[in-house]
């Protein structure tokens, strides 16, 4: 049945695109050419992205260049992007925890490569990489949520912006510092964080007005809770802990419910309804389901 239902569906190609995880954004037509983007960002070692995949289903996602403050070089955006198409094909993941090793999260790019990339068409280029990027990242079918402990500056304030939900730290900082570098964000932070506080908000924070600690961020709905823990280690569990009270269950609902809520942030309203209408014919009938109605458990626990 659900298959049938998702034959029949009369998708547009914008909610087609949305439903194929690994579609990018840009490409030839729009003047990219990712190869020569990689070949240049190579030239540019140092840190990693690294990965842990859990039993449990959460996933924790570690920006790893501490002497650096978490910068990222050229192979962490490289890398970055391979841990994507990683998450895109872990089938059993509910959720994922971003974070910075050492206690911070990210100072955002690498001054040594954003000097050698100097040129408009460098700039451009590498925009509309990192767009493709944590695009395909926001529309991951997992739970996301970006844990900031010290300071999320420039692009690892663009980061976190694409998680679905951000916890920060007492003594932690987001401070957007483009203006102060002559450009604006690349990354597509600046549209996403019009859509999290509002433009007026957005505006603020952008300009350089209004620097967001804990408080601050909290207040604006930026962030969704300030922990209580400080230390890096007890900082993760915390998040992992309020982590999971969203990611019970099977994976497949979970999946389906992440699925459903990026199409209505991106989709008109016709073609969001389809996309939960396909999305139910995954799940109605299935294991989940017939498992749930076995169990009469309907608004009982």
């Amino acid at each position: 049945m659900a298959g049938s239902l998702l034959k029949t569906s009369s998708m547009s190609l914008r909610t087609k695109l949305l439903y194929q995880m690994g579609v990018s954004l840009y490409n030839t037509s729009h003047g990219f050419h990712e190869e020569e983007v990689k070949k240049k960002l190579q030239q540019f070692p140092g840190g990693s992205i690294d990965l842990q995949k859990k039993d449990d289903g959460i996933g924790i996602l570690t920006l790893n260049n501490p002497s650096k403050k978490n910068a990222f070089s050229g192979a962490m955006i490289l890398q970055l992007l391979e841990k994507v198409i990683e998450l895109e094909n872990w089938t059993e993941g509910k959720g994922l925890i971003v974070h910075g090793a050492n206690n911070t999260f990210s100072s955002g790019s690498d001054l040594h490569a954003v000097k050698a990339l100097g040129t408009p068409e460098d700039g451009m280029a590498l925009c509309m990489f990192m767009q493709n990027t944590l695009t395909r990242f926001m529309r991951l079918p997992l739970i996301t949520v970006a844990l900031i402990q010290g300071w999320a500056l420039g692009g690892g304030a663009e980061f976190l912006t694409a998680c679905d939900f951000r916890l920060m730290t007492k003594e932690s900082e987001i401070r957007f510092v483009h203006k102060e570098m002559g450009i604006i964000p690349s990354w597509g932070g600046a549209t996403r964080l019009v859509k999290i506080i509002g433009s007026r908000q957005a505006l603020k924070v952008l300009s350089g007005a209004l620097k967001l600690d804990s408080q601050k961020a909290l207040n604006l709905g930026m962030v969704e809770a300030v922990l209580e823990s400080s230390n890096g280690t007890e900082c993760l569990e915390e998040a992992q802990e309020w982590l999971k009270q969203f990611t019970k269950g099977p994976p497949e609902v979970t999946r389906a419910l992440k699925k459903c809520v990026s199409a209505s942030k991106e989709l008109g309203l016709e073609e969001a309804l389809e996309t939960e209408r396909d999305l139910l014919g995954t799940l109605w009938g299935g294991p989940a389901n017939l498992e749930a109605i076995a169990r009469k458990g309907k608004f009982c626990k």
